[in-house]
C-alpha cells in the first residue's frame, strides 16, 4: 500500500541533507520532493539561491528538491492556504485529522522546509520516518506548542470575546489541568550468550612396561641325566608387555545460569505550570464591584 511520509525541517540545508541521505539509502528521486519557502534564510543552497529571484511569498512552497515530479506542496496550488490544502488532503477531514492536518501547517509555515518522501510499502515508510529524524525533523507537537500554536487555536476555537444579540459581552474562561499517565521505556536488560572454549590441561599416569633380559653365566661340570635329557632341539619364549594410556571424556554439568527479573516500584512527583484565564472587571465609572454590592446591601 502506497504510504506519503512528510518531514519538516527548518532550513532548505537541512531537508536537501535528508533528500541525499534517502537517496544514499536506495530512495529513487522521483519518489523524494522538497518544499521550501523563507528562500533568503536558506540562501547557502545553490537551489535556494537560484530562488531568491522568484517570488518570495511565505505561502509559496516550491519544490527545490530537482526531482521530476512536483511537491506536493506544489500540487495544491499557490493561494495562501496551500499547505493547508496539502495537509488536509494527506490527513483527511475528520475533526482529529483536522487538528493534526492544522498542527501540521502551522509548523510548516513558521519552519520553511517539507520533504516528502512516497514509499510502496509500510516497512519502506518506517525506514523512510527513521532517516528523516535523524536528519533533523523537527517534532511536531513540541514545535507547534514552542510556536504558540495550542494557544491561537484555544482563542480561535471559542474567542476571547463573544457578543450576543441583547448586547451582552461575555469572556471565557480557560484552565488547564495537568494529567500524569505512564508509558513502558526499555531502559536496560542482559542477554544469555554461550559459546565453547577449548583449553588445554594435562595429567599424570604412572606405567608399566616389561623388557626381556638375556644373562649368559659360564658353568664347568659333568653333564647329568637331567643335562642329557635336555639335550635337544627346541624352542624357549618369553613375552614383553607395557601399560599404555587411555584417554576418555566425560562432560559434567557445573553451573547452571538463569536470567530473572526484580520488579521495583518508586514514586516520583510531576512538576509543571498550568494556565487558567483570570478576568478582571474595571467598571468604566470609576467604581469597584465591593462599592456596588455595599450599595446594594444598604438597600
Amino acid at each position: 500500500m502506497n504510504q506519503t511520509v512528510v518531514g519538516i525541517f527548518k532550513s532548505a540545508m537541512e531537508a536537501q541533507s535528508a533528500a541525499q541521505k534517502l537517496t544514499a539509502a536506495g530512495f529513487s528521486m522521483e519518489h523524494i520532493d522538497v518544499a521550501n519557502h523563507r528562500y533568503a534564510a536558506d540562501s547557502t543552497t545553490n537551489q535556494a539561491a537560484n530562488a531568491l529571484k522568484a517570488d518570495k511569498d511565505p505561502s509559496d512552497y516550491r519544490n527545490t528538491s530537482g526531482t521530476a515530479t512536483e511537491a506536493a506542496a506544489d500540487a495544491a496550488g499557490r493561494s495562501g492556504d496551500s499547505i493547508s490544502n496539502f495537509f488536509s488532503s494527506l490527513f483527511g477531514d475528520d475533526d482529529d485529522d483536522q487538528d493534526r492536518s492544522n498542527r501540521y501547517s502551522h509548523v510548516a509555515r513558521e519552519s520553511g522546509s517539507v520533504v516528502t518522501v512516497h514509499c510502496h510499502s509500510e516497512e519502506n515508510a518506517h525506514k523512510a520516518a527513521a532517516i528523516l529524524d535523524e536528519a533533523g525533523a523537527v517534532d511536531v507537537d513540541e514545535q507547534a506548542a514552542e510556536t504558540g500554536y495550542q494557544q491561537a487555536n484555544a482563542l480561535g476555537a471559542t474567542g476571547q470575546q463573544a457578543s450576543t444579540a441583547d448586547g451582552t459581552v461575555s469572556a471565557k474562561v480557560i484552565e488547564e489541568s495537568l494529567q500524569v499517565g505512564k508509558r513502558v521505556e526499555q531502559t536496560g536488560g542482559a542477554r544469555l550468550r554461550s559459546r565453547i572454549v577449548s583449553r588445554p590441561v594435562e595429567a599424570s599416569v604412572r606405567l608399566r612396561e616389561e623388557h626381556v633380559t638375556v644373562k649368559r653365566n659360564p658353568v664347568n661340570r659333568p653333564a647329568t641325566e637331567a643335562d642329557f635329557a635336555a639335550f635337544k632341539e627346541g624352542n624357549v619364549e618369553i613375552t614383553e608387555s607395557a601399560e599404555r594410556a587411555v584417554v576418555g571424556k566425560e562432560a559434567r554439568v557445573v553451573e547452571e545460569v538463569t536470567l530473572g527479573k526484580q520488579v521495583t516500584e518508586r514514586e516520583e512527583t510531576i512538576r509543571d505550570t498550568v494556565r487558567k484565564t483570570e478576568v478582571d472587571i474595571e467598571r468604566l465609572d470609576g467604581t469597584t464591584d465591593e462599592d456596588t454590592r455595599n450599595q446594594k446591601d444598604k438597600r
